[in-house]
């Protein structure tokens, strides 16, 4: 039974500090670590390497946006686990607006492991953001259901991994924490490698094929959105409070160019597999 989940924000980007950028995998909108943000990632995995065995995660799951996958990177390859690849973890983006495309999807984790080599492709995603984009509420429905899906899996698949990393990004990272502490109205701002740490309540137990039972709301925080393990704090924190309303409503986002006549693939639930 998981008793641990660690969240981290990815570290700083590169095209925070350099508009001429290149994207690595040639996915629209996937920057990489600045080489800051890459110090950022190691710091987090010596902090994991300087815990007691017992406290260290056993187990590796990020979005499959590179930069997500660069912060696990270390954390992988010093406690020698796999990276997990999930979409449920992915970037969050606002409605598309109509006619303009849509979000990109990063690839699958056989294709990203050409670039990570730690990446396990065992592990089929359990949800697809979509593609057309999110408003904050299919936001929030989209954690609690991606948590409902990954928890009891990760039980029934592999009993041994009692604490959890998941790598993602600063209005996943929120929703997520939102979701396992039951508090749907947290306010939180994430900055990047920061940490959140949260246990499981007593009593709150879940196994195979109970859902969402004792996963919403079972958790309590011993640490969140921290900094203290990086060696200048956590940086360029975000919150819900930046993005731009109109009429009580998070401002439609423009797809990527050319994708306009590209037809949604399958969002949300994804059928599981066996290993």
């Amino acid at each position: 039974m998981i008793e641990t989940i660690y969240i981290a924000r990815h570290g700083f980007r590169l095209n925070w500090v350099n508009t001429n950028w290149k994207s690595v995998t040639g996915l629209p909108r996937d920057p990489p670590l600045a080489a800051y943000g890459e110090t950022q990632a190691q710091e987090l995995a010596d902090y994991f390497l300087s815990l007691p065995a017992e406290q260290r995660p056993t187990a590796v799951f990020s979005s499959p946006y590179y930069r997500c996958l660069q912060t696990a990177k270390p954390t992988s390859e010093a406690l020698n686990l796999p990276i997990y690849v999930e979409h449920g973890l992915s970037e969050w983006y606002s409605p598309a607006a109509p006619g303009t495309g849509l979000h990109p999807r990063p690839a699958p984790a056989a294709e990203l492991q050409a670039y990570f080599p730690t990446i396990d492709p065992v592990w089929s995603s359990l949800w697809h953001p979509s593609r057309r984009g999110e408003d904050l509420p299919q936001l929030h429905a989209r954690t609690a259901g991606v948590l409902g899906a990954l928890i009891p899996e990760i039980e029934a698949r592999f009993p041994g991994a009692k604490r959890v990393l998941l790598v993602s990004h600063a209005a996943t990272v929120i929703a997520l924490a939102r979701a396992l502490l039951g508090e749907p109205a947290l306010p939180l701002r994430v900055g990047c490698c920061s940490l959140t740490e949260v246990v499981r309540r007593e009593g709150a137990e879940t196994g195979t094929g109970r859902g969402t039972v004792g996963v919403l709301g079972g958790w309590r925080a011993l640490r969140l959105v921290d900094g203290a393990h990086l060696k200048e704090g956590a940086s360029r924190d975000w919150g819900f409070e930046d993005i731009v309303i109109a009429n009580g409503k998070v401002i439609d986002d423009v797809g990527v160019p050319g994708t306009e006549n590209e037809a949604e693939d399958t969002a949300g639930p994804q059928q599981r597999s066996s290993l």
